[in-house]
């Protein structure tokens, strides 16, 4: 999943990715251990967000759509990269 633009405030990513698994995710969410990846891609100085903020809310968002529970996820990378345009990248399989 690729979200375009950055925002400072990462509480704004939750209702937005949460509305879009909502509408248009199709398959349920499956049991046994995950890997999350999420890269915050920027483009100049990087954004003043705390990245463990930005983890919180997009798996709040995703949970109940591609795994049951964050207890799910047996491995979590958070990063931060300059890019050739401010997005957020999220990347979940089963492990």
């Amino acid at each position: 999943m690729v979200i375009d633009g950055l925002t400072t405030q990462a509480k704004y990513y939750k209702p937005l990715v949460y509305e879009f698994m909502r509408k248009e995710w199709q398959s349920r969410p499956q049991w046994g251990d995950h890997v999350v990846e999420i890269v915050m891609e920027h483009v100049g100085d990087p954004p003043w967000m705390d990245l463990d903020n930005l983890a919180k809310a997009l798996l709040d968002s995703i949970k109940g759509y591609l795994f049951h529970d964050d207890s799910q996820v047996a491995r979590l990378l958070v990063e931060r990269n300059e890019g050739e345009r401010e997005r957020i990248i999220i990347r979940c399989y089963k492990r």
